[in-house]
């Protein structure tokens, strides 16, 4: 069994307004960064086997302090990126209501469904999200992993590994606070137990 730390990226400056960001670039704001290096004094004390992250760069900058404190190189995988939300990228969940009124209630009904226009399929992005998890969980068997990624990719993940429908990710899992520990001890043929669910680390002000 291996135990998989899952953390979503710092804050970056689509938060202030709630904006999707999905596969968009979007850097950390100074607050996303004091959240990435908090993140990091607690990776060094955790005895971790390794740490892993999206390869988007708000993901890649939250991991990479941790990975120094934890004395390991910093691993990247793309199957741990977030969902493309197709034409919600940079959108407000107003500004969808007011763009595709019709697709935006389809997605609030159920968001595995109804996917975005344009978006991934939350499925597949499941599928891919825990194949990285499974491969990165048998890299390290016996190990504590940090694994740093995104909120939508995250909460899927979660319901698949705990096996409830990913339709239900948004009101199972209503928020994944930045930087805040999420754990899951994954053992042989995806059989998963959450150790902890958005724990924080501590306030960042």
């Amino acid at each position: 069994m291996t135990d998989l730390v899952l953390v979503r990226h710092g804050e970056t400056v689509w938060h202030a307004e709630n904006r999707y960001a999905g596969v968009s670039d979007i850097e950390l704001t100074p607050r996303g960064q004091a959240q990435a290096a908090q993140l990091a004094e607690w990776a060094g004390q955790a005895a971790l086997a390794a740490v892993w992250a999206s390869t988007l760069s708000r993901a890649r900058i939250t991991a990479a302090a941790g990975a120094d404190k934890a004395g390991v190189e910093l691993r990247t995988d793309p199957r741990l990126r977030e969902l493309d939300f197709g034409e919600g990228e940079g959108l407000t969940s107003a500004e969808m209501a007011a763009r595709f009124p019709e697709a935006r209630a389809a997605f609030e009904s159920d968001p595995a469904a109804h996917p975005l226009p344009g978006g991934e399929d939350p499925h597949l992005a499941a599928d891919r999200f825990v194949a990285a998890l499974d491969d990165i969980a048998a890299a390290h068997p016996g190990g504590r992993v940090l694994v740093v990624a995104h909120t939508t990719a995250i909460r899927l993940a979660l319901c698949r590994l705990i096996g409830v429908p990913l339709g239900e990710y948004r009101r199972l899992f209503p928020r994944l606070d930045n930087c805040a520990l999420t754990e899951l001890r994954l053992r042989t043929g995806r059989r998963a137990a959450m150790l902890q669910y958005n724990s924080p680390i501590g306030a960042v002000r």
